[in-house]
């Protein structure tokens, strides 16, 4: 990190460009400092329509185009307007881990489980599940090696820790993530639908919700948010599914951990301590710690038919985004 920068730069981030999101945007605009802080606006589209003109149209007191203006001629200059659709709800498939994991992390301060209380085969725990080190295969309900012998990727194991939740808690998993997570981060359009390892239907708006809480936890204690990206059982080896089989596989807690991995699907700029997810439905976010950064991307197409080109594009969008954030910020590492 360059110790002789002055000023950080700040993003500002406001989802949607209605009334709400532009007198926000107007009044946050000149109270923030310009040198300090970059605001940017996301809509679906450039149309603002003023609602209360439809009633007067049949009597001809306006005409379409008087009650329809470009959302950007609303917004003041140093106020950037993207295009795109944060509201779509969508599978996130394999995303929904780290969602998981963080409603179980509520349950442990809660008192509701404890990391190291046991569940499933002799010698495996919640901790092992969350870390993929409780020897369950992807898919099977046996376990077909010991505890922190290697790192098994496992959608398994994160259906025998939800359970542990439902049996301390008599609720379904479901209700316990919507009750522990998406109501307290107002992700409303969230929604666990089947498995806690692949079963979240959500949108843009609501993951960003969600990497936002992780990056400044408000759920959980943050040390609890630390040792969810700290590396557990750091020598254990393994394959990310799609990706490739390591020597070193970290992994924390619903969290994969980048380390050394090479070739990896986030940036090759990224920090070894950057941590995150993808998901089959071709999903994607890491946040880097060392530079206090996140990424977000979501897409509709199953990862397994865009392997090859999602590999590839990724790590460049990345590279990008590093590349940027430097040019703004000066942190370069």
């Amino acid at each position: 990190m360059d110790e002789t920068r002055t000023t950080l730069t700040k993003d500002l981030l406001i989802l949607g460009a209605g009334t709400a999101g532009t007198v926000i945007a107007n009044k946050l605009r000149h109270r923030l400092h310009r040198a300090e802080w970059r605001i940017t606006v996301v809509d679906r589209d450039d149309d603002h329509h003023y609602q209360p003109g439809y009633l007067f149209l049949p009597f001809g007191t306006y005409s379409p185009r008087q009650i329809t203006r470009s959302r950007h001629t609303t917004l003041p200059d140093g106020v950037d307007f993207v295009i795109g659709d944060v509201d779509r709800v969508q599978r996130l498939a394999s995303v929904s881990k780290p969602m998981a994991a963080w409603a179980m992390l509520v349950a442990v301060e809660e008192g509701v489980v404890e990391l190291d209380q046991p569940v499933g085969q002799p010698g495996c725990t919640l901790r092992h599940l969350l870390s993929h080190a409780g020897g369950y295969p992807f898919e099977g309900d046996e376990a077909i090696a010991r505890p922190e012998a290697t790192r098994m990727y496992s959608n398994t194991g994160f259906g025998l820790a939800a359970q542990a939740i439902e049996q301390a808690t008599d609720m379904t998993f479901a209700d316990y993530l919507h009750d522990a997570v998406f109501v307290p981060l107002g992700m409303g359009s969230s929604v666990l639908r089947g498995s806690a390892a692949h079963g979240v239907r959500s949108n843009l708006a609501d993951t960003c919700r969600f990497v936002a809480e992780v990056m400044r936890p408000t759920l959980i204690h943050s040390t609890t948010a630390a040792d969810a990206e700290h590396i557990h059982y750091p020598t254990l080896a393994g394959i990310v599914p799609g990706v490739g089989r390591y020597e070193q596989c970290p992994w924390g807690l619903g969290f994969e951990v980048r380390g050394t991995k090479k070739p990896h699907w986030t940036g090759t700029t990224n920090s070894p301590r950057t941590f995150g997810h993808f998901g089959g439905s071709g999903t994607m976010f890491w946040i880097d710690p060392d530079r206090d950064l996140a990424l977000v991307a979501l897409a509709d197409r199953n990862f397994d038919e865009w392997a090859n080109t999602a590999l590839d594009a990724w790590p460049a969008l990345s590279d990008a985004v590093i590349a940027e954030h430097a040019d703004r910020t000066g942190v370069t590492a």
